[in-house]
């Protein structure tokens, strides 16, 4: 595809940027590498994230059609891809609910983890691991229900605790994250595939690690919960302080002989997309993958960083595109009176805080979306911002501080038609941002 002119087609290009990056983190891409010759007995694919679905197909287009193959992996509701033309099923892919979870979710955590029964030293697991996978592989501690889970997650989701948080605290109130499903396998050998959608590439964290062995403790959990205030059952919080929750350590037998592949991470989809602008005459800048935060506070500092640029051409001359990634946060504020509930995400969120600060300046566009199509809960994987945002904003009445105060991005940018909305892509490799500075 050519790259539409950025000065012409901002919106267009910076599109075009974002597809560079989901393309590169497409696990048929990715995969072969990475994947071991048959075993002498049997292979069991077992996974869990919203890149489930494409991680599966790509095993078994790739995988010898002679050699037996079989297995289950979770996605997301409505991210499983269209069947390749010939491409024969091998590998069972369901869905269920993310980000908080569900019975469906819970029913799937049940069956995979009943897969590992029966393995023995001749068999192979592989194990495909992408982001959403703390929601999608589900099973709580004892002690705890479904509905607790839930009440936990939606809980963190909305404190301002970063992935890594989060995650400590899945890991420790489950019976198959935190290096526990690895565990499960043994004696099979096991190999675990995964794409990075967190700050760091840590496979301890990504979809809190079902396969890989966990340094955090019951301690640190508890001491999460009680940062951001966090409930769980009176039963459940003294297993945490007896330690009776406690994940496998590195160095635990059971790991042993296994490996972690990192297929796809979001430094590469970056560059991809810093390849793709430099091929259309543009000077690309990355500024990181691992950005963390406040989304809107994020937005503020990039702002600055474009005005910088385009006022004094300092620390970059312009025409320039600047890049990043990583996971950033939104805390939900409380509604006032007579307000009603905001839609919305991290992306978008990012762009409310950049379009605020930002202030019209002259010559910036952006572009802010997650990778794997969806920003939070909505049907829009991120939103667009112009110069003219803020003015086209006010002429419809909204006022961008509102929008922010109720979490709202995106009814603001949905009556703007600035919404982006690519639908699943079918990978995850966390944020995507873009500034194109003319």
């Amino acid at each position: 595809m050519t790259a539409p002119n950025p000065a012409t087609q901002p919106k267009a290009f910076l599109e075009y940027l974002y597809q560079a990056a989901v393309q590169r983190a497409l696990p048929l891409h990715n995969t072969a590498a990475f994947l071991p010759p048959p075993p002498k007995g049997r292979t069991i694919v077992l996974g869990a994230g919203k890149a489930g679905g494409s991680m599966a197909q790509a095993v078994e287009a790739l995988w010898p059609a002679d050699a037996p193959l079989e297995g289950l992996v979770v996605t997301r509701y409505h991210h499983i891809p269209p069947r390749p033309a010939g491409l024969r099923q091998r590998i069972e892919i369901v869905e269920a609910s993310h980000p908080v979870p569900d019975a469906a979710g819970l029913a799937a955590a049940q069956r995979i983890l009943a897969l590992t029964q029966g393995l023995t030293a001749d068999d192979l697991v592989l194990c495909l691991i992408s982001g959403g996978g703390s929601a999608l592989l589900t099973l709580p501690a004892e002690g705890l229900s479904l509905e607790d889970k839930q009440g936990i997650n939606k809980a963190l989701l909305n404190s301002g605790a970063n992935i890594g948080e989060m995650n400590c605290v899945r890991k420790h109130l489950s019976r198959i994250k935190g290096g526990r499903l690895a565990a499960a396998c043994a004696p099979a050998r096991v190999i675990t595939l995964t794409i990075s959608d967190v700050p760091g590439d840590d496979p301890s964290i990504i979809a809190s690690g079902p396969t890989v062995a966990d340094a955090s403790s019951c301690a640190d959990a508890l001491a999460i919960l009680k940062r951001y205030n966090i409930d769980v059952p009176p039963a459940v919080r003294a297993d945490l302080e007896k330690g009776a929750l406690e994940t496998p350590k590195p160095g635990d037998a059971a790991f042993e002989g296994h490996e972690v592949h990192m297929i796809a991470t979001p430094q590469q989809s970056l560059e991809a997309a810093a390849a793709a602008a430099r091929a259309a005459g543009l000077q690309a800048h990355i500024l990181s993958d691992e950005m963390e935060g406040e989304s809107r506070e994020v937005g503020k500092v990039h702002a600055a960083m474009a005005r910088a640029v385009a006022g004094k051409g300092q620390p970059f001359s312009r025409p320039c595109v600047i890049l990043s990634g990583g996971e950033t946060t939104v805390t939900v504020r409380p509604l006032q009176p007579g307000d009603a509930k905001g839609r919305g995400g991290r992306a978008g969120e990012f762009c409310l805080g950049l379009a605020l600060a930002l202030q019209g300046q002259e010559g910036v566009y952006a572009l802010a979306a997650d990778t794997d199509g969806i920003d939070g809960i909505e049907d829009n994987a991120g939103a667009y911002v112009a110069p003219d945002t803020l003015q086209r904003a006010m002429a419809q009445g909204m006022k961008i501080d509102r929008f922010l105060d109720r979490n709202d991005a995106y009814g603001y940018f949905a009556a703007l038609g600035d919404l982006v909305s690519p639908g699943p892509t079918h990978t995850n490799v966390n944020d995507f941002r873009a500034l194109l500075i003319l």
